[in-house]
């Protein structure tokens, strides 16, 4: 039986072991900082700086905004233009540092130790494969998004013309809406088995991401379809936990602890910990599958026993 819950507790203990059996605070900001490279692409945050309530009388000025870019389209379109590359680039960039920063701090975790130059260099391959792998993923969801607003479009476009929300734009809503909905979900879930299971198969057996895909499906997947949905519903209740104590450190450090890297650091815990959990499900399926192999396994099956 493949367990959702057995291993939590083992993955707490790795973490608690790993992280203050003894304290080191070096060890925290050296392998804080493989974490930090290895969640540079999970996202950032959103600053809202316009206030909906703070507007004039007579609301949005729709028709100024539009006449003037129709006086400067070359111009828009060219910011615009360059405005996608910049990110485009900036995102591919990310993508690099966190495909090799995955394998480095999955390597620190398993071996309980905190270089960063020699994992750099010895993941350099691996790392390389599953950033192609990502950067194709990338554009095709770019793609995707860009195939369904313009489906969302066309749909609408009759009302569009005539300056009229109808049966037309909500059908445009709902079609378009949906696809989003369900290209956003596969591409989770893919990012997520990438980060979960892909990466320390590949780490495990040194395979490329193509063949790990086909081990994932072949060997792990069969029968167990509802048992990863329940791994990832348990995922989504401790990441609510997660949040709330990452929420009630920001509040305690001032919002110190929101800097890029330092977060990775003050929080290091919590990325262990979930690091671990994926890592202790996976030893569920044979031996050939323990990952972990530091100084805190043996702490913790000494601890166990």
């Amino acid at each position: 039986m493949i367990s959702i819950t057995d291993p939590i507790q083992p993955a707490y203990a790795y973490m608690r072991s790993l992280l203050f059996e003894p304290f080191q605070a070096k060890k925290w900001f050296l392998l804080g900082f493989a974490a930090f490279l290895a969640h540079l692409a999970d996202g950032g945050s959103f600053n809202y700086n316009s206030n909906p309530f703070n507007r004039s009388r007579g609301g949005p000025d729709f028709e100024g905004a539009l006449s003037w870019v129709s006086e400067h389209l070359v111009l828009v379109i060219t910011l615009a233009v360059l405005a996608f590359l910049f990110i485009l680039a900036l995102s591919i960039l990310l993508q690099w540092l966190s495909s090799r920063g995955q394998f480095m701090f999955l390597d620190g975790v398993a071996h309980d130790h905190t270089q960063i130059a020699e994992p750099w260099a010895r993941f350099r391959d691996l790392g390389n494969q599953v950033f192609a792998f990502r950067v194709k993923l990338m554009l095709a969801g770019w793609g995707a998004f860009f195939v369904i607003a313009g489906l969302g479009i066309a749909l609408a476009l009759p009302d569009i013309r005539a300056r009229h929300f109808g049966i037309a734009s909500i059908l445009a809503l709902v079609v378009a809406g949906g696809l989003l909905c369900l290209t956003l979900l596969a591409l989770v879930l893919v990012t997520m088995l990438l980060r979960d299971f892909v990466v320390p198969i590949m780490y495990r057996r040194n395979l490329g991401t193509a063949a790990v895909w086909s081990v994932l499906r072949q060997e792990l997947l069969p029968g167990r379809a509802w048992t990863f949905v329940g791994f990832y519903l348990m995922n989504l209740l401790l990441g609510l936990v997660a949040a709330l104590l990452m929420l009630l450190g920001c509040c305690l450090t001032c919002c110190l602890a929101l800097l890029p890297y330092l977060s990775s650091v003050v929080f290091l815990p919590i990325h262990v910990f979930f690091r671990c959990y994926s890592l202790k499900f996976l030893e569920q399926f044979g031996e050939e599958w323990r990952i972990l192999q530091g100084a805190s396994a043996v702490a913790v099956e000494e601890e166990q026993n």
